[in-house]
């Protein structure tokens, strides 16, 4: 394995393609990578300075711990300190702040809050501890929906009366479309994501092209990856072109994983949901379905946490739309590091401002 990716580290074959993106890149270009380890390669590889005047590489909304708006987490919070509670999620949801608290702040107050490393290690701690109510907290796209969709049957299977969900998950094509429709933004193309990419294929991304004339690219996360995805988009601009394409045929089909999909299905249908930076975009949440309402924490869980507010000065929203780059925010290295983090960005370990403030010179290198 290591030989193959070894190919797509190839300094060589990484300066042909950025000798052929100089050439081809006639035309202006704003080129919005979505995933947030695109965005990490990006800075760790130095990319973004290889690139021609013509072309700006902007961060986007690619990390589902940055776009989870505050009302959102200041309800985890709240379940969190019901009594009787365990709160279960993944380490990088930990440090993520809300409006008044964060879930590792909680959990040094004395609440239960564990992290785990799959949602089945929440179905192990509640058959353990019957007389505790165990929630996991399921955050992320496509890719990650499908393993708590199937966490979700197998609770139903196993009958697990102490068990719920509190589905913070998000679909991105339609989060696309807002973005393309911000006019402070203007996008010109996409480096589409490759990990919700084999989950769910070319198909939803079509109405980029087909409705917008927005060029896209579907790319891996190794540096000749990524020049290759910037190559392709830079072609079909300079063609005239508008496709939804794939860079990264080893992990992406067109058809996606439709076992996958059909998991996602079974068990969530969409509802709107609000994206940090965005707002509320209609039908890109995934809540669970009727049936499983039993396994629903909003159902199992009621409670009403207190009125949501932004921190002041955090800028993460305008970084995740591409408005601002990181270092334009004045808490940026200065109040919000990672040691000490104000906004999601800087505590993610796919966050735009965690890139930046790990890889380059404050963004000036």
């Amino acid at each position: 394995m290591n030989d193959i990716l070894n190919g797509f580290r190839d300094p060589d074959v990484a300066r042909r393609l950025v000798d052929a993106i100089h050439e081809t890149a006639t035309v202006p270009a704003k080129l919005m990578e979505v995933c947030g380890t695109h965005t990490m390669s990006i800075a760790k590889h130095g990319l973004r300075g290889l690139m021609p005047e013509t072309i700006t590489l902007l961060s986007g909304p690619g990390c589902p711990v940055c776009v989870t708006a505050n009302p959102d987490i200041d309800l985890a919070i709240e379940i969190a300190r019901q009594p009787g509670v365990v709160l279960t999620t993944f380490g990088d949801m930990m440090k993520v702040p809300g409006s008044y608290s964060s879930l590792s702040g909680e959990k040094a107050d004395g609440r239960d809050v564990r992290i785990v490393y799959s949602p089945l290690d929440s179905l192990t701690i509640a058959e353990n501890e019957p007389e505790k109510h165990v929630v996991f907290l399921g955050v992320g796209f496509e890719t990650t929906a499908p393993t708590v969709a199937l966490t979700i049957r197998e609770a139903a299977r196993r009958g697990l009366p102490n068990w719920s969900a509190l589905s913070l998950h998000k679909t991105v094509p339609e989060a696309l479309r807002a973005l393309v429709n911000d006019p402070e933004v203007q996008i010109t193309g996409f480096i589409l994501p490759g990990h919700v990419s084999t989950i769910i294929g070319t198909a939803p991304y079509e109405f980029l092209a087909r409705e917008y004339g927005v060029p896209s690219v579907i790319t891996g996360f190794e540096p000749v990856d990524v020049l290759q995805g910037v190559w392709m988009l830079s072609k079909q601009l300079a063609e005239g072109r508008a496709e939804v394409e794939i860079a990264y045929g080893r992990g992406v089909h067109a058809e996606g994983n439709p076992t996958a999909v059909a998991a996602i299905e079974a068990a969530f249908e969409p509802v709107d949901a609000e994206w940090r930076g965005i707002g509320v975009i209609p039908g890109t949440g995934l809540a669970l379905r009727s049936e499983f309402a039993q396994y629903d924490a909003r159902v199992r869980v009621p409670c009403t946490p207190p009125e949501p507010r932004e921190i002041k000065g955090c800028q993460c929203g305008d970084v995740l739309r591409g408005v601002v780059l990181p270092f334009d925010c004045k808490l940026f290295g200065r109040a919000c590091t990672p040691e000490h983090p104000i906004g999601p960005c800087m505590v993610s370990s796919e966050g735009s401002c965690a890139a930046y403030y790990r890889y380059t010179d404050y963004g000036k290198a």
